[in-house]
């Protein structure tokens, strides 16, 4: 995530020193004070009528279960339908494991895609990669998570930041590669403005967003005096990329520092205490009530991660032994937080008149194996698992693809990462025929040729 704060002490001819230039805040990007937006409409890179688009991508690291959780398989073996019972739902479409109840109830809002699957490697870093850029890193090109290449195409639309990732990115997976939440070749100045910071706690404030008290006017003023010094200062530093990008932000960057609107929007006691409790007083819960917030505030996109590693904590990640998951820990912590949050996130979207205009996307890595394991857990499984999605144009209560009888492999309609991705490019109204400026500046497709959106949830 772009930092452009330095530790050097080199000082201008005006007395500021090179920290002063550019430390606004340590910000992260925050989009380009460009019309972005206007100028995709002229290039009909955005459909007419999906202005107000947005997206929320919850991504649940760890991977859930597709048998124990949105593809219950109840005539199997113990071995493979698991220890849960299936129940109704509010569609006729699909049923779903009695540990996610609210779904259930909830059921007519959003659709499942049964059939996904990839071929990679069975590696969370992977499957991070493609589900959230659609395509595998390789030959040293890292391709945009989808939220950079919606900031790059649209920009932003208020004082916040066009892209924001809660609560924090990415950690440790096991397998030391990029997960994909940056903006890769798009370069620093598209990177995700992330929150690093718990919502859920008590003292919870946004260090990188609000000036602390310590920096007073006569600091504020010397940064706004940045731009009129990197016009005016003929030196090498003025034509190096760090001075192209932070004179590209310094605009956007000094707004939402001192942006009353930016700092209400991420204020959660404007809430009141029965509607964050409905989402739950945990990480997760008042990061989703987060996201709703900066969606109404102007965000475009927003990425939540459910957890932050797989290891030495309560995840998705069900292998059965330490430092990992039991299914029973899913079942008693995983699972009612999630449920709880979800649902309170939906309905809160719907009751808003938010939902239409706002993609709401559950995704994740992988699946799990078919058979539960020795050790009573499920292990790692890119063959075919379940991710489901909810408002912009989404239509609620269906199932796209099938698996086969024991949630092994897609028996129908198999649904690959490219396509998960172009679907969300679709919601948001992107011309999926788009280019990016690639690596060495050459034109690099949105999608891969040939890559249609899953037309059928629309």
């Amino acid at each position: 995530m772009l930092n452009i704060t330095s530790r050097g002490t080199a000082k201008t001819c005006d007395g500021l020193t090179r920290r002063d230039m550019l430390q606004v805040g340590a910000l992260g990007a925050i989009g380009l004070s460009l019309p972005r937006l206007a100028a995709a409409k002229e290039a009909g890179q955005v459909k007419p009528g999906h202005e107000k688009r947005s997206c929320i991508m919850i991504f649940n690291l760890g991977a859930p279960s597709q048998q124990d959780c949105f593809d219950p398989k109840p005539d199997q073996a113990a071995e493979i339908r698991g220890p849960f019972k299936t129940i109704s739902t509010a569609s006729d479409a699909f049923q779903l494991t009695e540990i996610l109840p609210r779904h259930a109830e909830l059921a007519d809002k959003f659709s499942l895609v049964r059939s996904c699957y990839h071929s990679a490697a069975a590696v969370h870093d992977t499957g991070h990669q493609m589900m959230q850029t659609g395509r595998l890193f390789s030959g040293g090109v890292n391709t945009p998570h989808a939220g950079c290449v919606t900031s790059y195409l649209l920009g932003r639309r208020s004082d916040l930041p066009a892209f924001v990732i809660l609560p924090e990115a990415m950690g440790n997976t096991g397998g030391n590669l990029p997960h994909g939440q940056d903006a890769g070749f798009l370069g620093k100045a598209h990177d995700p403005f992330v929150l690093n910071a718990d919502p859920s706690k008590a003292d919870f404030k946004v260090p990188d967003l609000l000036p602390p008290q310590s920096i007073g006017e006569a600091r504020l003023d010397r940064r706004r005096r940045l731009r009129e010094i990197v016009e005016s200062t003929a030196t090498r530093f003025e034509a190096s990329q760090s001075a192209e990008l932070m004179d590209a932000n310094f605009e956007a960057a000094y707004r939402i520092v001192t942006s009353p609107k930016a700092r209400e929007a991420f204020d959660l006691a404007k809430e009141p205490m029965a509607v964050r409790e409905k989402y739950g007083m945990n990480r997760f819960g008042q990061c989703l009530l987060l996201s709703r917030r900066l969606i109404e505030a102007g965000v475009r996109f927003v990425t939540v991660n459910t957890f932050l590693t797989v290891f030495n904590e309560i995840t998705w990640d069900i292998h059965g032994t330490t430092p990992f998951t039991s299914i029973e820990g899913m079942k008693d912590i995983v699972a009612p937080m999630y449920d709880q949050a979800y649902g309170a996130l939906i309905e809160d979207l719907s009751q808003r008149g938010l939902l239409e205009d706002t993609m709401v996307c559950n995704l994740a890595e992988f699946g799990r194996t078919p058979r539960i394991n020795p050790a009573g857990g499920r292990d790692h499984w890119p063959n075919c698992w379940t991710m489901y999605f909810a408002g912009g144009g989404v239509q609620g209560g269906r199932v796209v693809g099938k698996s086969d009888a024991i949630g092994a492999y897609p028996a129908e309609r198999p649904v690959g990462p490219n396509e998960i991705v172009a679907t969300i490019f679709h919601s948001l109204g992107l011309d999926l025929n788009a280019h990016l400026p690639g690596p060495a500046g050459r034109p690099f497709p949105l999608v891969d040729f040939g890559t249609k959106p899953i037309t059928e949830l629309f």
